[in-house]
């Protein structure tokens, strides 16, 4: 679908991580689960732990350890949580 967000995901650097100050972010964790989510606004994460496949109309995108992700406003999507996940994120 062309007006589903997309979302971005990079490896995460020591030094891109750094510049963004992902050591102020706030924690998240969440147990093997699926849910639905919706995205008020951007939110960007750095994946400390974990396995999760979100789903998007758009496709599947799977997220793991060391990756840093944006979730863009709008985005609804449903997370498949495989293997436990622990985070840090901001909201803007």
């Amino acid at each position: 679908m062309a007006d589903t967000p997309a979302i971005k995901v990079e490896k995460a650097t020591p030094e891109k991580l750094a510049e963004l100050g992902v050591e102020r972010w706030a924690p998240w964790s969440c147990e093997a689960s699926t849910f639905d989510w919706t995205y008020d606004d951007t939110e960007t994460a750095y994946i400390k732990d974990g396995h999760v496949v979100i789903h998007t109309a758009a496709g599947d995108v799977e997220i793991t350890a060391g990756d840093l992700v944006e979730f863009p406003a709008g985005l609804e999507c449903t997370w498949e949580v495989k293997k436990a996940i622990r985070k840090v994120y901001k909201f803007g």
